[in-house]
């Protein structure tokens, strides 16, 4: 079914009503990851009083071919239209050389980045650890007491940040009885099973047991290690996640457009998945990161910290890593992807097809923003992946 043919009646005919059931689901997806606030308690991330403009410098690049998902030649153009995408910024030299927006999305609407959120939480911890409010060799429990008794209690900040944490927790999307259904009712994204006593999402947190790995020594993608991650910055500066994201990067970058993210009933923030921005700002974002921290003159983030993330990746703890076939001679370091050691590329991403794709040599930023309907499709993120390498040899 055709976004525009989703709630769009007075009240919304049943196959066309978009809940808390289905708003993952495709087709109601594509309504569901641009309108998360009308299905979802958020918190409010405030923009910039001045934000950073943006200039256009368009490029023709519809025409640049690449092997797409299913193994066959595709052009950019063809590839946009066929892999419900929903928005794809191209940033050259800082400078926008190309925006494509479908599925009833523009440049300033608000849409969820799942994992990508991961991505703003690990910068954030930048410039937390440098005004001195953290340190990345703290031990977690000295933040958060409340978690002396799980994974967490032999954990350091710099653990949760590098996924470094030896934690019995499963990643699977599409389980129906896995740990991420449980997490998923603790976050108030799925309404809670009949019979099912409810849960919180720090509650849920403080149950997560250790597998046996010693911290450290592992890459194990869990989702639950940023949430402790944005509870522990919450502690170090005695705010909200939101008003911390807003007061040291979101306002300070330029951004246009305030942002939000989702909260639960106890008003934990799901500093993991939860964060909904503008493409326009993710771009500028990804242009931050792409200038070693700086944002029209101004070092937002430390350049130290985004040198430590393309330096001191662990690329041996990232090949023994479930995710090592995706991004094959990766490493992972403060919640960002260095998918290629050599150009020194670095990804944020997110299930459902959400990127932030950079290229220092090519100058480039790619923003990736999508409703798929699986949440993690292989031969679509390799397919993607083809396309930005491609972009980016077209601009070398």
């Amino acid at each position: 079914m055709p976004a525009d043919q989703l709630m769009g009646d007075f009240p919304p005919a049943p196959d066309r009503l978009v809940t808390l059931s289905n708003w993952r689901k495709a087709p109601f997806n594509s309504w569901g990851f641009r309108n998360v606030r009308r299905l979802l308690p958020t918190a409010n991330i405030a923009a910039a009083g001045r934000p950073l403009a943006l200039e256009m410098a368009p490029e023709e690049i519809g025409h640049i071919g690449f092997t797409g998902h299913d193994g066959r030649p595709t052009t950019l153009s063809h590839a946009l239209r066929a892999t419900d995408t929903d928005a794809f910024v191209v940033l050259r030299r800082g400078r926008i050389a190309m925006e494509w927006y479908g599925s009833g999305m523009s440049a300033t609407t608000p849409h969820i980045v799942f994992s990508v959120s991961k991505s703003i939480c690990g910068t954030l911890g930048g410039i937390l650890a440098d005004r001195g409010l953290l340190d990345p060799d703290d031990r977690v429990i000295d933040y958060v007491p409340e978690l002396k008794s799980s994974v967490y209690a032999g954990c350091t900040i710099r653990h949760l940040l590098d996924m470094a944490v030896g934690i019995a927790f499963n990643e699977d999307y599409e389980d129906p009885r896995g740990d991420v259904v449980r997490y998923r009712h603790a976050a108030g994204w799925d309404p809670l099973p009949a019979g099912e006593a409810p849960i919180d999402l720090r509650g849920f947190l403080a149950l997560q047991k250790p597998d046996g790995q010693k911290h450290g020594e592992l890459f194990h993608y869990v989702s639950t290690n940023t949430d402790v991650l944005g509870w522990v910055y919450e502690r170090a500066c005695d705010q909200p996640y939101a008003d911390i994201l807003s007061e040291y990067l979101w306002a300070p970058l330029g951004a246009e457009r305030d942002a939000y993210i989702t909260v639960d009933a106890q008003n934990a923030m799901r500093a993991a998945g939860g964060v909904c921005v503008t493409p326009r700002d993710l771009a500028r974002f990804g242009e931050m990161i792409r200038r070693r921290g700086v944002a029209d003159g101004r070092q937002v983030v430390p350049g130290e910290w985004i040198d430590d993330i393309n330096e001191r990746g662990d690329p041996e703890a990232w090949a023994r890593s479930e995710l090592a076939e995706l991004f094959p001679q990766a490493s992972y370091r403060s919640q960002w992807y260095r998918v290629d050691r050599v150009k020194r590329v670095l990804c944020a991403f997110g299930i459902h097809g959400q990127w932030i794709y950079i290229h220092p040599e090519a100058e480039l930023v790619i923003i990736r923003m999508a409703s798929e309907a699986t949440p993690l499709d292989p031969d679509r993120v390799r397919g993607w992946r083809r396309g930005f390498d491609a972009i980016a040899d077209y601009f070398l």
